[in-house]
């Protein structure tokens, strides 16, 4: 018998590991000799923390939502009572959306310990580089990822197979293989997930690339904030090395290959591939004037083939099965399936893997269950700060590398923050516009100053502040700072305003010249006072206000005073009745 706790960060953020340590404790005490595992995220984050029993005979209970208490549970009525515990088992609708998706880059997330190779390895691990090694050439290896469609996972969807080729024919006996797993941007826990549930899969994947330009070494260049994700790594690349997947004369073939880690810092400009290549090198992460391109000037000067976690974990799937397996799911120009991080106003927020070409009302709302709170859904971000808005209007768009673009945002990394009707596009458009003006690292005067002048006219549109013109302006400025920028950083920074006063130009004009938040989400645009036909006069909201701006008697109506009032709306909060109206 088999028992599995999920802990990659969510699991653990949600108490994971006091559930493992009260099963470790009661299987102890019960002397049941079931083997306990710790694995990664199945993708159900708002499910966790989640175990999973699997029997002698293969059937398996998944539970949801379990504590240190229910854990106990689980031990003593299910293994020793043999009474599953039906009450806490993931609900027959949940498995059919795990179910229902195809996955390739998950399929072991949640599955194996990540911290055994030998699981991995059970389940085929390593055969692909073994036999990309051993019976393959360099160029039979593109050749299956040409036929594949394999486009990076990164953002672009830029041909994978390419940026291979023009490594392995680049001039120069010193390669590099680089993977780009400086996950940053909102929202967006991808790569995360599998480097903390399936690092091998990642190694395995590099380890091919490496083989098939002609490395000499491969470097994962993780930010500093995975610490699990780096430990997992570790751990891997230590037994990776002791089995002979990695190291010296790998497969007795003479072939070399070695991979190390390298903990970035934080720099959301280092996703940048030059600025990731300078930091490698211990410079200020600043990207650097293309061409030369990294596939022929790249870490160190040499040449350096650069693809993120997700399109590496692709790979020993891809060779395993054959390119034109991959090559049959998504549609005719975007390949295969893709991970999407679901956030925000959305019931079921998790990882979900999936064939590139679904709608997105599909994925926000038979997978993702739909908005929260019978709420109405208003728009999804995706591609995180550098990519837009798509409004409930497009919610029809397949989610493709042609598509999404055709509606001002990106396809990105993979993060979905969706949105409902209290949230203001205005202030959403000066939250990702704030994290790019933070995060750019000053190289060029228009992301450096225009980024900044942006920013400074958005917070005053959300303070009450705009003022005729002000849109023109933002107009004006988006053109420039993307059209003056050297990076993507700068080139993309607009996006969120652009596709914001593309879709919602009316609530940047409620803003400016009514001075109202159509969200009721812009603390100063807000306006509170009491409907006296609701109000019965219980005093509640004058208890709680802390600028005493409330007054009246017990029993009788009461008036906020507008002057007084700081519209921390904790009267709207406690009231009972709906009396308090926010306008």
């Amino acid at each position: 018998m088999r028992i599995l706790v999920g802990q990659g960060s969510c699991g653990n953020a949600a108490g994971a590991n006091k559930v493992y340590e009260a099963l470790a404790a009661e299987l102890a005490d019960k002397k049941i000799g079931a083997e306990l595992i710790s694995t990664g995220c199945i993708g159900a984050c708002y499910m966790e923390p989640i175990v999973e029993v699997i029997d002698d005979d293969g059937e398996k209970y998944t539970y949801v939502r379990i504590n240190a208490d229910l854990a106990a549970n689980i031990v003593n009525q299910h293994l020793v009572g043999g009474k599953p515990l039906d009450e806490l088992l993931m609900p027959a609708e949940d498995v059919k959306v795990i179910d229902r998706q195809t996955k390739i880059v998950l399929r072991n997330c949640g599955v194996i310990d990540p911290e055994n190779i030998d699981e991995y390895v059970a389940g085929g691990g390593y055969n692909s580089a073994r036999r990309c090694i051993t019976e393959l050439s360099p160029d039979r290896v593109i050749e299956i990822i040409r036929d594949s469609g394999l486009g990076g996972r990164g953002g672009a969807g830029f041909p994978t197979w390419f940026k291979w080729n023009a490594a392995k024919n680049a001039a120069g006996d010193v390669k590099y293989m680089v993977c780009n797993a400086d996950e940053g941007d909102p929202g967006a826990f991808m790569d995360r997930a599998v480097l903390e549930g399936d690092p091998h899969s990642v190694l395995e994947g590099i380890l091919i690339g490496g083989y098939a330009v002609g490395a000499y070494e491969g470097i994962i260049y993780v930010r500093a904030e995975y610490p699990l994700a780096i430990k997992r790594l570790n751990i891997a690349i230590k037994q990776a090395n002791e089995k002979g997947f990695l190291g010296e004369n790998i497969f007795g073939t003479g072939f070399s290959y070695n991979i190390r880690i390298k903990a970035g810092a934080g720099a959301f400009v280092c996703g940048e591939e030059t600025a990731l290549i300078a930091s490698l090198e211990g410079e200020r992460g600043m990207p650097r004037l293309k061409p030369p391109y990294p596939a022929e000037r790249g870490f160190w000067k040499k040449p350096t083939n650069i693809n993120n976690v997700e399109t590496y974990a692709n790979v020993p799937w891809i060779v395993s099965h054959g390119g034109a397996a991959f090559a049959a799911m998504g549609t005719e120009k975007s390949k295969g399936t893709k991970v999407f991080a679901l956030t925000g106003k959305i019931k079921k927020g998790g990882l979900v893997e999936i064939p590139m070409g679904l709608p997105l009302r599909e994925i926000i709302f038979d997978i993702g269950g739909g908005i929260k709170d019978g709420r109405e859904f208003k728009a999804v971000q995706m591609g995180g700060p550098s990519g837009g808005c798509v409004p409930a209007s497009l919610v029809d768009t397949p989610v493709t590398y042609e598509d999404i673009p055709a509606t001002g945002a990106i396809v990105g990394s993979g993060g979905m923050v969706v949105m409902d009707e209290t949230t203001c596009m205005v202030d959403m458009a000066r939250f990702f516009l704030d994290f790019t003006q933070k995060e750019s690292c000053g190289k060029c005067n228009f992301c450096r100053i225009g980024t900044k002048r942006m920013l400074e006219i958005l917070n005053r549109i959300v303070e009450g502040d705009g003022r005729e013109g002000d849109i023109e302006l933002l107009e004006e400025l988006c053109i420039n700072v993307s059209s003056g920028s050297m990076c993507a950083l700068g080139q993309t920074a607009p996006n969120p305003v652009l596709t914001t006063l593309k879709y919602f130009r009316s609530e940047y004009e409620d803003h400016i010249y009514n001075k109202k938040c159509p969200a009721k989400s812009c603390r100063e645009l807000l306006t509170y006072s009491i409907d006296t036909a609701k109000c019965v006069g219980c005093t509640m909201c004058a208890k709680k206000c802390a600028v005493d701006a409330i007054s009246g008697e017990v029993k009788a109506p009461h008036k906020i005073d507008g002057e007084k009032c700081v519209k921390c709306g904790n009267c709207a909060t406690v009231c009972k009745f709906g009396a308090v109206v926010v306008e």
